[in-house]
């Protein structure tokens, strides 16, 4: 009864974990459900039939096993990013939050800076200057990123910094690292976590911009490269479907899971209370 009754309570946040570990299971067992090389050429422009489930390109690839194995680099490079760019936002964040004074200053202020240069143009000039590759984009994205986390982390701190056990602790000469390690962070996890699936959605929908662009990551199927062929290569002009709506498909469903995770709000919003150890 308690289970159905959490299911209830949260059945946006459990969908949200039903498809990502739909998504999670697709990349994990690629060469194993794909029915085709996605690499492999034949027939150029099949409809999709009994043999090639959602046709096939240009060059005679299966799309279906190209979506298939795309999932491992856009899922890659979304949980890459969002993982070292929460950790970069969330560091400087409490550091800035809990230290205060000049060090906030200096921190805040390139923080700022850092948000109002916008994401997108940013990034396409980082990755047109470094090796184009996967971790090329991965970097790119956790430069422009991190940002909002920071703010969004220090704002939580400075609150946190003035509850009673706080105070005792600093009173008692307690080492600063091992209270923002041990104290502040497990009272910013819901944030942390929040701010964490909301940057995968993110990243994942710039890679495919990027990739849209012809600056994702050369020779390797991504959902964006799918898209990125689809409309240079005539499959959008000449209409052929099967070929540009998966992958849209595809990267809506995977930002829709990770964005219904988010939502999960591990305290009430009426009488927050803070953990102290």
């Amino acid at each position: 009864m308690k289970r159905l009754q959490l299911f209830r309570e949260h059945k946006y946040v459990w969908s949200g974990v039903l498809l990502l570990t739909l998504i999670l299971g697709i990349a994990i067992l690629a060469p194993y459900i794909a029915p085709c090389d996605p690499w492999a050429m034949g027939t150029p422009y099949l409809r999709p039939n009994s043999e090639h489930w959602l046709g096939t390109n240009d060059i005679g690839q299966d799309i279906f096993s190209e979506l298939i194995y795309g999932t491992r680099i856009s899922l890659f490079i979304g949980l890459s990013a969002a993982f070292i760019t929460t950790v970069i936002g969330t560091t400087i964040g409490i550091i800035s939050g809990y230290v205060g004074g000049k060090t906030d200053r200096v921190l805040m202020a390139i923080t700022n800076l850092a948000i109002v240069i916008p994401n997108l143009p940013l990034t396409v000039v980082l990755v047109a200057y470094l090796k184009t590759g996967i971790w090329s984009i991965i970097i790119a994205l956790c430069v422009t990123s991190w940002a909002g986390t920071a703010r969004l982390v220090r704002a939580q701190v400075m609150q946190l910094k003035q509850q009673p056990f706080i105070k005792l602790e600093q009173t008692l000469g307690i080492r600063s690292g091992y209270i923002m390690l041990v104290h502040i962070f497990p009272n910013i996890g819901n944030i942390v976590f929040t701010r964490a699936t909301l940057a995968v959605a993110s990243a994942m929908l710039s890679e495919a911009s990027l990739s849209f662009l012809g600056l994702g990551a050369v020779g390797q199927k991504s959902w964006g490269a799918i898209l990125n062929n689809a409309f240079f290569r005539n499959g959008v002009v000449n209409h052929y479907w099967w070929w540009y709506y998966p992958p849209i498909i595809c990267i809506c469903l995977c930002v829709m899971a990770f964005m219904l995770l988010g939502s999960w709000d591990t305290r009430k919003k009426q009488g927050q209370t803070f953990i102290s150890m």
